[in-house]
């Protein structure tokens, strides 16, 4: 890309600070954007016999980012709050002036999660945050919207949305994810706002080692599993003005895995 006119943007990124979140943060930060790193400060135990499959990084990763990348600030949100989605958007404005990107990378995901024993509780947490919350952080950046240039949102889904078993309520809550991107896309195409998704295949961000690597490694096609920078590039693209035109799509970002 020659100029992808990221310079000076703001860019929220829900679950910025860890792994895959922190790759975007800081690859938004080498295209001189300003990034609002959101993070949580203290996760939920997991009920009884269930334990969460994604790691929350401590908030001071998030703080310590935060005065790593140039003018990048830390944000802090319970996503599965009822009113987290509007407190979240309004206070990035404030501190910021606008948002300009909506990374909506903050997930869950937990375990077991097998058709056999899925709850309702597990469902419904799955769901809040892997589909309500992304659906409602987009509707209030267009309420935010004050002239310029249109926001865009890019929404990280995974290939297990197309299919995973003993992810009942993991992949189908992303699925439900990129339902919504298409359906915002359309919605906010007259304006100008463009909803994309990125869905990546295995990534290591240290859950993969020793026989598991060795699978996921063969499982896909070009050879290797994803590294983070993958997927974060893939993200900055959609944003970018060379993906001007580009809306409704999910791209996936998974060197050929689950086609």
């Amino acid at each position: 890309m020659i100029d992808p006119r990221l310079a000076g943007r703001n860019v929220l990124v829900t679950g910025g600070a860890g792994n895959i979140g922190a790759a975007i943060s800081r690859a938004f930060a080498a295209q001189e954007a300003r990034v609002a790193i959101h993070y949580l400060e203290a996760e939920s135990p997991a009920p009884a016999e269930t334990s969460w499959a994604h790691v929350t990084p401590p908030a001071e990763q998030a703080w310590r980012l935060a005065d790593e990348l140039d003018g990048a600030i830390a944000v802090e949100g319970d996503l599965s709050a009822e009113a987290a989605a509007r407190a979240l958007v309004r206070e990035v404005v404030e501190r910021l002036g606008s948002v300009d990107v909506l990374v909506n990378n903050a997930a869950h995901c937990e375990t077991p999660d097998t058709v056999d024993t899925v709850t309702r509780g597990s469902l419904e947490r799955h769901y809040r945050v892997n589909a309500v919350v992304p659906a409602l952080l987009t509707a209030e950046l267009v309420r935010e919207q004050q002239g310029g240039d249109p926001p865009c949102v890019i929404n990280v889904s995974t290939d297990a949305a197309r299919a995973f078993p003993g992810q009942v309520g993991y992949g189908t809550s992303k699925a439900a994810l990129e339902a919504v991107t298409r359906a915002t896309a359309l919605d906010l195409a007259p304006s100008g706002v463009r909803v994309n998704a990125v869905a990546p295949g295995p990534v290591q961000t240290g859950w993969l080692d020793g026989e598991l690597l060795e699978h996921a490694t063969r499982a896909v096609p070009m050879g290797r599993v994803g590294e983070p920078d993958d997927i974060a590039d893939a993200v900055v693209f959609l944003a970018s003005h060379q993906a001007r035109w580009i809306t409704g799509q999910v791209v996936q970002v998974a060197g050929g895995h689950a086609l």
